[in-house]
């Protein structure tokens, strides 16, 4: 049976299985040839559209219901297995996936054995690698390599190409490789003429080309993807990474004013209240930041702080904090507006207490330095270099170290040695895989550097560590208004003193 796909409502030649009275919600068009009974298509079709959305909780509730429909249709659990399984984020419930597809049979040949085309066991081979044996690096290579296959095999399915390219990107186990998401892009390239409404191929393209360099290529998916799947809050959001790495901020707050709007909606129905902390709201605070919309920034701050208090009183010492916790929200979204204001973090809005919740704690004391060495006041800035305690942090937290380090250098009068020190910050921040979205350095180390070259009377060399700030991270408002100011002052510089050491940087320029 071939089916049609459009958002939740699947259309099949033999009969309308979509439920009477079932209104169909829009989360993409896919095609997808199966075995499953007329009675399983609509709910199968709803979950298919909202797994390449990463809607996956209600990916699972729509498989299960495939299952109930037709429980012999082996492509309904492998659906539910398909939602424990998180390739962009490298996350993976891997006895969850298991149990899903124990629910069929209890081995993989019972399970293979239900498969009713060669297909269709295909794709469950390739979800018994992702959940078999071995490490999960080496379980993604082997799923990878099965995904390409199916892709070899069926060329003209839409979803082998999507799971295909997806499956490249969960291979970038070292942070984004250029050459394994570009592998990827060309993958999903190829299939979207046939399929240009598929939300998996548009959403993979999204994530392959999801940084500053590439970012322009993406353009024409961001423009398509929150079109053709508009009630799923995922995708809405996923837009927006084309946009942030590109500096344009309406579009960012845009996209995630609608994904918040979209996901409250879905919140509502379960009885859970509107989504004011997490992914979403981080981004468009963050965007309205760079528009200095301070005070729309400020009430969407003040919004998360009860549910985040509501989660620090449940969990004072921070065991359960994740990127998911809205204490860690709230803080992330304190931080960049005391980095984009030079205000330290009001102590008071996030009372954590000694030892609780140890990554918000030491963002908080950096940006507690930056507004320190901003008023030139060493102690400030040496005391809140001893809070940024950590037994061991990560990349990010060590640039926020170099960055602070170097600022007490230059605090004390070591002006160069504090200088060279940012400057092997910035090389060590550079040398690292890109992430998308907000810098994970709340404050790039050349903008930093910029700043303090400025302060120091040296205009050419601040445009220029300015422009390498924008490189990375397009559009800040920091670094354009800095560049700005140093390109005028060393413009002015060279005009008067053509001789001048800022005169020769502005001309190598």
């Amino acid at each position: 049976m071939r089916i049609l796909l459009i958002g939740a409502l699947a259309l099949s030649c033999l009969a309308c299985s979509a439920p009477p009275g079932r209104t169909a919600e829009p989360y993409g068009v896919v095609t997808f040839e199966n075995s499953g009974a007329p009675a399983a298509q609509a709910a199968f079709a709803r979950g298919m559209a909202l797994l390449h959305d990463f809607e996956y909780a209600d990916a699972a509730v729509a498989f299960r219901e495939a299952q109930a429909a037709d429980p012999g249709f082996a492509m309904a659990y492998w659906g539910e297995a398909m939602t424990n399984t998180h390739p962009v984020w490298f996350e993976q419930d891997l006895a969850q996936g298991r149990a899903a597809l124990a629910k069929l049979g209890p081995d993989p040949q019972s399970r293979a054995a239900k498969a009713r085309t060669e297909r269709e066991k295909a794709y469950l081979a390739a979800a018994e690698i992702l959940y078999g044996e071995g490490g999960k690096q080496a379980r993604d290579l082997r799923f990878r390599d099965a995904m390409a296959e199916i892709h070899r095999r069926w060329p003209d399915d839409e979803d082998a190409a999507a799971f295909h390219a997806l499956a490249l990107l969960g291979t970038a186990h070292q942070g984004r490789d250029t050459a394994i998401y570009m592998r990827a892009a060309a993958v999903a390239e190829e299939a979207l003429p046939k399929a240009p409404e598929h939300p998996g191929l548009l959403h993979y393209l999204i994530h392959a080309y999801d940084d500053p360099a590439h970012a322009p290529l993406g353009m024409r998916a961001a423009l398509i993807y929150g079109r053709v799947a508009p009630r799923a809050g995922h995708a809405l959001h996923m837009t927006s990474h084309i946009f942030i790495a590109r500096g344009m901020w309406d579009d960012v707050i845009a996209a995630n004013e609608q994904a918040i709007r979209v996901s409250s909606e879905r919140e509502a129905k379960d009885g859970r209240p509107a989504v004011v902390c997490g992914h979403y709201p981080e981004w468009r605070v963050y965007a309205l930041l760079q528009t200095r919309r301070m005070d729309e920034a400020a009430a969407a701050i003040a919004a998360c702080r009860a549910r985040a208090l509501s989660a620090l009183e449940r969990d004072r010492e921070g065991r359960n904090a994740n990127r998911r916790s809205p204490v860690v929200s709230y803080a992330d979204m304190l931080v960049r507006q005391a980095v984009e204001t030079g205000k330290p973090v009001d102590r008071q809005a996030l009372p954590l207490g000694d030892g609780a919740y140890p990554r918000p704690a030491f963002r908080i004391a950096y940006a507690d330095a930056l507004a320190a060495a901003g008023r030139a006041d060493a102690a400030g800035l040496a005391a809140a270099r001893r809070r940024m305690a950590s037994g061991s942090p990560d990349h990010d937290e060590q640039v926020m170290l170099g960055q602070v380090e170097a600022l007490q250098a230059i605090a004390a009068g070591r002006t160069e040695p504090g200088l060279a020190k940012l400057r092997e910050t910035a090389a060590a921040e550079a040398a690292a895989p890109f992430e998308f979205g907000p810098p994970g350095v709340p404050k790039p180390t050349q903008e930093v550097l910029g700043e303090v070259l400025a302060r120091l009377g040296r205009p050419a060399e601040a445009a220029a560590a300015f422009r390498s700030a924008l490189d990375r991270a397009p559009g800040r408002t920091i670094s354009v208004q800095g560049l700005a100011e140093a390109q005028g002052k060393a413009n002015r510089t060279a005009t008067a003193d053509p001789s001048s050491p800022a005169a020769a940087a502005h001309e190598a320029h």
